[in-house]
């Protein structure tokens, strides 16, 4: 519109659409993302950069299985309703802790719970129902796994050069719309490593400022030719002159407390301190648009005997919703707990 009112500023100011088509375009161009939860809270959009913060088992990487398996689910197929967006993934392995039976489990409960109602009508001549649902399960796993595409890298320049490769896959003709979801495991997986070889004076070499400009570099050109939404966990990082929650143990005179629960609760407290503190350089604060962090709650007996199930909570500190909330992970994925 500047070009054609040739660079006039009122012109240029002018009023060509009411809000609510302006709204109208807005949502048929970029869709609102709906994510399990407890992702679902804050509205996500591609082109959003989500980064997942917590300590170790507190459910990170879980959040992206199960972001994954809603993103390649279609929304519907053979006439039955799966609600998925049928679309592509790319997984960036960062600190090699990706297990692909969990995700196959968690896609196969997911195609297991829509598939359930499957109608006398459909059954193919001459067999049961139970060979016709496993036919049909095992036909659309076998495409919903066509669309994650897993990467697995050992160090920054692996890292960078995956990135890299992601423009080129997302124009694939394999994958259709092109890759909807990134998910990076973790993004500091490689912390120590880019500050340990940082350059000390005429020493040529990566600082991690600059692994960190080029990582968004990267991200932001995928981005500009594929409209996609990011997300990263982040784990903690204990900096020099504090102590981890695994040090609680080795008899520091500052924690040798009477009361054990009085001890318990210095130990969680102190966890939780240090996984909040940020240490990712300035510039990828401000690169992320999108932040929630997790905790791990407490210990609670499962329905099932036996079992104890983890509670944690979640908390979304960008935006800020100033409300948290609780869940459990299940073999069936995410519950949200009253």
């Amino acid at each position: 519109m500047a070009g054609e009112a040739g660079g006039e500023p009122r012109a240029w100011l002018a009023v060509d659409e009411t809000a609510a088509t302006f709204i109208s375009r807005s949502l048929s161009s970029r869709p609102p993302i709906i994510l399990p939860p407890p992702l679902h809270r804050a509205p996500l959009r591609p082109g959003n950069v989500v980064e997942i913060a917590g300590p170790s088992n507190s459910g990170k990487s879980h959040l992206l299985l199960m972001a994954a398996v809603q993103c390649i689910l279609p929304k519907e197929w053979e006439g039955i309703y799966f609600g998925g967006l049928g679309k592509s993934v790319m997984y960036l392995d960062l600190d090699c802790r990706f297990d692909v039976l969990r995700l196959a489990q968690i896609l196969r409960n997911r195609i297991a719970e829509g598939s359930a109602h499957l109608r006398n009508g459909d059954l193919e001549k001459g067999g049961t129902k139970d060979e016709f649902q496993s036919s049909f399960e095992n036909t659309l796993f076998s495409d919903c796994m066509q669309r994650f595409l897993y990467a697995r890298c050992y160090n920054s320049s692996e890292f960078t050069a995956a990135l890299k490769t992601v423009q080129s896959q997302s124009r694939s003709e394999v994958l259709g719309p092109g890759i909807y979801f990134v998910m990076i495991d973790s993004i500091g997986a490689f912390y120590w490593i880019d500050r340990a070889s940082q350059p000390v004076g005429e020493n040529k070499g990566k600082s991690l400022q600059s692994v960190t400009e080029t990582v968004i570099h990267e991200i932001r050109k995928f981005l500009q030719l594929q409209p996609a939404l990011v997300l990263v966990t982040k784990a903690p990082i204990y900096a020099e002159g504090t102590t981890a929650a695994n040090d609680f143990n080795r008899g520091s005179s500052k924690y040798l407390m009477e009361d054990s629960t009085v001890l318990r609760y210095s130990r969680l407290e102190e966890e939780r301190t240090l996984s909040c503190r940020e240490y990712m350089p300035s510039i990828w604060q401000s690169f992320v648009t999108h932040r929630i962090n997790l905790q791990v709650e407490a210990e609670v007996p499962s329905v099932n005997e036996n079992e104890v199930l983890c509670t944690y909570t979640s908390e979304w500190i960008q935006p800020s919703l100033k409300t948290k909330e609780k869940f459990s992970i299940v073999d069936d994925g995410v519950i949200l707990v009253q």
